[in-house]
């Protein structure tokens, strides 16, 4: 297991750089003046544009440029947001923390429900729990996530006037930014719980209610049709029968046997899923007002931020790929024979 891991962890390297690469080569299709942005990381430096020009060698070979990029951004340089007023690696850490509490809550919620549900469908298949299922993974995955919102929203928020948009309500915002409240990771429920204030841990979960219903509708109706599948096909293979012939009981078999195999398939899934809530969800973000790293890419691209949406790529890119990383070690706990492959 350790030198499948060293290996793993050692080809992460290059897989990084060719995000890198290919994120670089998307700058190529704009002019060296918008290019020079990426270098900016104060506003007063625009009036320099063409010193920045000339002093990060916008001109120059590809190869030439691409290297010198890639220092600035192992400096921690992804250049000066227009739309955020700030530079944009001080920008994602300013939203990430509220995309990190939508996928706090909605990640495990996902899981579960959706390994649960998938797994009872395929036990029990041909049955009315099984066609229940099945309906309800089609009606959720069909559903756009936008339209799902607004609907939550007109219905909970708008009728019943609960479950507000936003990370917390007036209030609560005042009393967190007075300085009165201290802030240690910027998820607002942890940090309430951390300075044992219930009336805004409250507050801020309740915030939370809509948009986490939203994307585990969504994502649970996925995930399930994924498991039940690949629980049926474990259910029928040889080892099962072979099992059951043994008389091992009918839990023993599913949960030990069965449902182990079935969650390979389920692992990746898993870890896209994963990773593409913390990397931000642009249109629930957007619906709720929800402020996270989804939101600013959102707003960063309609106002034509190009360093913001190539930091946002990036930074996006890098979780799918540590996500990725992750998915094969579990994969290698699960099944010892990928070690050895």
């Amino acid at each position: 297991m350790r030198s499948y891991l060293i290996r793993r962890i050692i080809l992460i390297v290059p897989v990084l750089l060719g995000v890198t690469f290919l994120i670089f080569a998307i700058t190529q299709l704009f002019d060296p003046y918008m290019r020079a942005s990426l270098y900016i990381r104060d506003p007063r430096q625009a009036k320099n544009i063409e010193s920045i020009i000339r002093k990060y060698g916008l001109d120059q070979p590809f190869y030439i440029q691409y290297f010198r990029w890639l220092d600035q951004v192992l400096r921690g340089n992804l250049g000066w947001s227009q739309s955020a007023h700030m530079p944009v690696l001080k920008a994602l850490i300013t939203y990430f923390p509220a995309t990190a509490e939508l996928a706090l809550y909605a990640i495990p919620l996902t899981l579960i429900a959706g390994i649960f549900l998938g797994k009872i469908a395929a036990v029990k298949k041909d049955t009315a729990v099984d066609h229940a299922t099945r309906v309800m993974a089609i009606i959720g995955w069909s559903l756009p996530s936008f339209w799902l919102g607004i609907v939550l929203l007109a219905v909970f928020y708008g009728g019943l006037g609960i479950f507000a948009p936003g990370r917390l309500s007036v209030w609560a915002e005042n009393l967190v930014l007075s300085g009165k409240f201290r802030i240690y990771t910027g998820l607002y429920t942890i940090d309430a719980i951390l300075n044992l204030n219930w009336p805004v841990f409250l507050d801020a979960l309740s915030h939370l209610v809509l948009p986490v219903a939203t994307l585990v509708i969504i994502n649970v109706a996925i995930l399930m049709r994924v498991m039940r599948s690949s629980m049926l096909e474990q259910l029928n293979k040889t080892y099962v029968i072979a099992a059951r012939a043994r008389g091992l009981d009918e839990k023993t078999v599913i949960d030990k046997h069965a449902t182990k195999n079935a969650l390979i398939p389920v692992i990746t899934l898993s870890g896209l899923l994963t990773a593409g809530m913390l990397s931000g969800m642009v249109i629930t973000e957007t619906v709720f007002e929800f402020k996270g790293v989804g939101y600013f890419a959102a707003h960063a691209a309609t106002q034509l931020d190009i360093p913001a949406v190539l930091g946002f790529a990036l930074f996006a890119g890098i979780l799918f790929v540590i996500a990725n990383l992750i998915v094969d070690i579990l994969y290698a706990y699960i099944d010892p024979r990928i070690r050895l492959g």
